[in-house]
């Protein structure tokens, strides 16, 4: 008897609607059934407001059953659901809510301020606004849903996401792929095969996957929807922390999750007696990406967790590679070989292609399809070359075919007519014991251009500064090239960081070039 739930998570609910489908970041448990229930009605409620086919809903919401039922609703009747940052302002999230074109607002009372805003700079009669909570000027989410039948819809067809890049330079871009003329379900099993990359199993009864990330980016959203649709129970978290993570593993037997370095370096930082105290036995896949994961605390985690941490290369655009652990022991550091259909190319200023070990800019030919920056012709052309895109990393390719990434090239530092990479750096600085976060990057320098500066995180209390500035210099200088080496240190309480990991450097490199001469 074949014990497989079917792919797509509508045919597996209505087989087992009893089935535990999610937990939300309170606790309340949601079978199958109810889910299922709850997408039904938000389908036919999305219609009833007049949306139809390529139309757009925008999410500002937090990790939440909404955001999931909103997003599997829009899935199966042809609409693009787009993501927005809760932590971006309400300019900039209405600059996103008008680019997209959305028909749809719905937005959490917990950012009511920012979605206040977006109602201002927005046509009523072009966006209509719904909160989960109360919001003055919005109707209430539920009135989307209720009183709608709980069966599926008629003439079902696949729609999917339609993230924002995230904006490090210039207003964010809307990625936009035509949708499949399919059905849900053949779109969900396409999806899915992403899962064979990382070994695991569809259909089966006891997975389950933790969100620990926030939905709003493309790759915490993209796996809870697929282990959705390849049967896995889904818990979420609404905000990260180390030990809760620790907690729900152990609780809920989580069999797979995506998580970020900072997330690694953080919970490896978790007194031993905390790490102790939790079963991580379940855990058989877990994938890290988004940025760098330094080599020391990637086999840290290895020795902690065991032959389960997964790692790939990719972008909102496409992508990409992807490494599993025995493949990166052989090969450590490495991003991995491109994924079956992928094409890797490292290409140099003029566009030949780079000779092994050789760096230059890497750009990527995706299996999911051609994509547009949505009314941006112009950025979608600057991004391809000869049918492949670029996001603007730097790397190189070894003679077998293992990707390994320097940097961004926006982030490169040159010094006197030497090329540094901030990620190695990073990565040394971040193996110190009292370091929690680093950022590096260039500021002005009157004789050879550009100099390092480091910006340092310590990893708890430490009354004597100076001291640990010469401490983090003395370890520096044991592990990098002198040339290498930060010419300044300061320390912050915290970095610009997002949830997902992603560092906004920018932020910190633009107050340095406006402020250099004091700074230094």
């Amino acid at each position: 008897m074949n014990d497989r739930l079917p792919l797509g998570f509508w045919q597996w609910a209505q087989k087992t609607p009893d089935r535990l489908a999610l937990v939300a970041p309170d606790g309340d448990e949601y079978s199958a059934g109810r889910l299922l229930d709850l997408v039904n009605q938000l389908s036919h409620g999305l219609r009833s407001l007049g949306l139809q086919k390529d139309d757009g809903i925008a999410l500002m919401l937090g990790n939440g059953p909404e955001w999931i039922a909103l997003a599997l609703a829009g899935s199966q009747i042809g609409l693009y659901y787009i993501p927005v940052n809760y932590h971006l302002t309400g300019e900039e999230a209405a600059y996103i809510v008008n680019d997209s074109e959305a028909k749809v607002f719905v937005a959490d009372a917990a950012y009511s301020g920012a979605a206040r805003i977006v109602a201002r700079q927005t046509s009523r009669q072009a966006v209509q606004l719904y909160s989960v909570g109360a919001i003055e000027g919005f109707r209430p989410f539920k009135d989307i849903h209720d009183g709608q039948p709980v069966t599926l819809p008629e003439n079902r067809i696949a729609g999917q996401n339609m993230n924002y890049t995230s904006g490090t330079t210039g207003k964010p871009k809307g990625v936009r792929r035509p949708l499949m003329p399919v059905a849900p379900e053949q779109a969900a099993q396409l999806g899915s095969l992403l899962a064979g990359l990382f070994d695991i199993q569809m259909g089966s009864r006891d997975g389950v996957h933790l969100c620990a990330g926030p939905l709003y980016h493309t790759a915490p959203g993209a796996f809870s929807l697929m282990g959705l649709h390849i049967g896995q129970t889904l818990v979420l978290m609404h905000r990260w922390d180390a030990e809760k993570t620790l907690q729900l593993i152990e609780n809920y037997r989580v069999t797979t999750t995506h998580l970020v370095p900072t997330m690694f370096h953080r919970m490896l930082a978790l007194p031993e007696d905390i790490k102790s105290r939790y079963d991580v036995g379940s855990l058989k896949t877990v994938i890290h990406a988004a940025a760098p994961c330094p080599q020391e605390i990637k086999r840290r985690m290895l020795e902690w967790w065991g032959p389960v941490i997964y790692e790939y290369y990719g972008a909102t655009e496409g992508g990409g590679t992807s490494v599993k652990p025995k493949e990166w022991l052989l090969h450590p550091g490495t991003v991995g070989r491109a994924w079956p259909g992928s094409t890797i190319k490292i290409l140099d200023d003029n566009g030949n292609e780079c000779q092994p070990n050789v760096p230059g800019t890497v750009f990527m030919g995706s299996p999911i399809g051609t994509f547009e920056y949505y009314k941006d012709p112009e950025k979608t052309q600057k991004s391809r070359y000869r049918g492949l895109f670029t996001v603007g990393d730097v790397g190189y390719l070894t003679e077998d075919g293992f990707l390994f990434l320097c940097d961004r090239k926006s982030d490169m530092i040159i010094v006197g007519g030497a090329n540094i990479y901030p990620a190695e750096i990073e990565a040394v600085l971040l193996s110190h014991p009292k370091v929690a976060d680093a950022a590096v990057f260039g500021i002005p320098d009157d004789d050879m251009g550009e100099s390092v500066y480091a910006v340092i995180q310590p990893s708890d209390n430490c009354p004597d500064k100076n001291a640990l500035k010469d401490e983090i210099a003395r370890f520096a200088a044991a592990k990098l090239a002198k040339y290498k080496l930060p010419r300044g240190i300061e320390f912050r309480d915290e970095l610009p960081r997002e949830p997902s990991g992603k560092l906004f450097k920018r932020k910190l490199r633009d107050e340095f070039w406006k402020n250099a001469n004091r700074r230094i």
